[in-house]
């Protein structure tokens, strides 16, 4: 991932050295293990858990003689650990290591996201309550509906991202995952207690059949559902392009008294932040149809997947923390314009109470097409002439038949508040 978008601590757990850390605990579990089994001698545990380390860069000098990152690896370690050495790497495979280090890997940066995803939970709760009662018009087709609130609408961003909370979690669970089963998965040159050993010391639970590698079908949920927060993520930052627009202006993202907007145009204070996050979201989502891909591997085990998850796997988790955590802060820090949202509730002159005024005319007896009819008639004379809805509605025969001006005065007042947020806030929003 490009500097702009790392973000500290998620990014060390993806560096080579971490990496090799991992690793480097595996293979010590491995061999205390194959000692107590009386595989390999105590002494040789010892060593290995005392004297194994390693180098990055000789490694990386050796892998370009052995073309083998794993090879290259022990090679390396090997050299530290001297006469015991041979009982490094005892009875396992490659992938073993690899697929083991990588659930790891997945897990504790999904743990940070996880963290990050809650803080945004919090932070869309606070802001809900806090708006609960700021008034404005609900847009369906980007037209003029019926009033909610900003409160009323953010709690939908609330209840979305704990649904991807939920997701995450068992996405976490689907990843956590160990395989130390040798060539094929067979166990045929390891012992399963081992793998039961080395997944309890690292907190993972043990792979049901691992062929040689750990399917991929578990990576695949897991980026699925990445894709689905990056896309929460995205819906909630088109919301506030939208809002902020220069005709609407309802809510806008925090502007730094030294930001500046265009480069041309000194009066530009544009949404950047929520923008930026449309951007990543694509990107991250793309991510998701190359694991899935991953998952049809040749027989037990290729390295078709190795390439994609090295790229894959780093860059999609490090853009959701900074995207998660970038969008946590224009929460916190969004500007709103309760009057602006008075102003736009209030633009079409009454027409969002046409609903209303359908209901009451059914509640005369009149059938729902007839006070449909009536109703959309007067609407559409006020929307193509920019006369005033009630009254053209109080010239309307048809609807005088029924509805009499205090009746309407009174329908049009009432339904400027939405009877049920309070029920809403104290039943659903806790």
């Amino acid at each position: 991932m490009i500097p702009r978008y790392n973000r500290p601590k998620i990014e060390q757990i993806w560096s080579s050295n971490y990496k090799f850390k991992i690793w480097t605990e595996i293979e010590c579990l491995i061999a205390e293990q194959l000692a107590k089994l009386k595989v390999i001698p105590l002494k040789a545990a010892k060593d290995i858990r005392k004297r194994a380390r390693f180098d990055v860069d000789e490694i990386n000098k050796i892998e370009k003689k052995t073309k083998h990152d794993v090879i290259a690896y022990i090679n390396n370690v090997s050299v530290h650990i001297g006469e015991s050495s041979k009982y490094f790497h005892h009875g396992v495979t490659s992938s073993d290591i690899i697929d083991t280090s990588f659930s790891i890997q997945l897990k504790k940066t999904a743990e940070i996201i996880k963290k990050q995803l809650i803080t945004l939970i919090n932070t869309l709760k606070k802001q809900s309550i806090k708006h609960k009662d700021h008034y404005m018009i609900g847009r369906s087709h980007g037209i003029h509906a019926e009033p909610i609130t900003f409160g009323l609408k953010l709690s939908s961003f609330y209840f979305e991202f704990k649904r991807n909370l939920n997701r995450l979690e068992q996405a976490i669970k689907e990843i956590s995952v160990c395989a130390i089963s040798g060539p094929v998965g067979t166990y045929n040159s390891i012992d399963p207690s081992v793998e039961k050993f080395v997944a309890k010391k690292l907190g993972l639970n043990t792979e049901d059949i691992s062929t040689q590698v750990i399917p991929r079908d578990r990576h695949a949920f897991f980026f699925s559902v990445l894709g689905i927060i990056a896309s929460s993520v995205e819906r909630l930052a088109i919301e506030i392009r939208h809002l902020q627009r220069t005709e609407i202006i309802e809510v806008e993202e925090y502007f730094d008294k030294n930001q500046k907007g265009s480069s041309a145009m000194p009066h530009k204070r544009n949404p950047v932040l929520s923008e930026n996050l449309t951007g990543i979201a694509r990107y991250i989502r793309s991510g998701v149809i190359p694991s899935l891909e991953n998952i049809a591997l040749w027989h037990e085990r290729d390295i078709s997947h190795s390439s994609v998850e090295r790229i894959l796997a780093p860059d999609i988790t490090i853009a959701l923390d900074f995207a998660l955590n970038r969008l946590d802060n224009i929460i916190k820090n969004l500007v709103v314009y309760p009057k602006n949202m008075e102003k736009n509730l209030n633009l079409l002159g009454g027409l969002d109470k046409s609903q209303d005024l359908l209901l009451s005319l059914t509640k005369k007896g009149v059938s729902r097409q007839k006070a449909y009819s009536i109703i959309q008639k007067c609407a559409m004379a006020s929307w193509n002439n920019k006369n005033n809805f009630e009254e053209i509605l109080l010239k309307n025969k048809e609807f005088r038949k029924y509805i009499s001006e205090n009746e309407l005065k009174k329908i049009m007042i009432k339904n400027n508040k939405i009877e049920k947020i309070a029920w809403i806030f104290k039943n659903k929003v806790k």
